[in-house]
């Protein structure tokens, strides 16, 4: 009976081990916008594409928060790599497919108290994840 439950017990530990191991990030692989045409007050939409859809639980309306991974070196800890998650801001998806979903701007962290980015937009490689309220 012991045999039985520690052999439960590893295979129930490689499962979860498994699906740890096959974790997909989810990011930003595509951007899109119209074409400015220099007219007074003109709008120029921009779509972005990230890998997370319904799949995923992603309906249209669902606001998927935006970060920026920035990995830094310190110099005085032995020049020591830290890396940050910083938010960027939020998409508010518009479509949905499967595994896919597209996105506008819903708010950009552009505050004299948020991160400097040298990019203040998001940007390809920008990682998603699910708002949850």
């Amino acid at each position: 009976m012991k045999i039985s439950c520690t052999k439960k017990l590893l295979t129930l530990a490689a499962l979860v081990m498994s699906l740890n191991s096959h974790a997909k990030d989810h990011l930003i692989y595509s951007v899109s916008e119209d074409l400015p045409m220099g007219e007074e007050k003109e709008i120029t939409r921009r779509n972005y594409y990230v890998n997370i859809g319904a799949a995923q639980g992603v309906s249209k309306g669902t606001t998927l928060n935006v970060f920026r991974r920035i990995s830094k070196s310190n110099p005085y800890d032995n020049k020591r790599r830290v890396n940050y998650n910083v938010p960027i801001g939020q998409l508010e998806v518009i479509h949905v497919e499967e595994g896919a979903a597209i996105g506008y701007i819903k708010t950009i962290n552009k505050a004299i108290k948020d991160p400097i980015f040298d990019i203040n937009n998001f940007m390809i490689g920008d990682h998603v994840s699910v708002n949850i309220k």
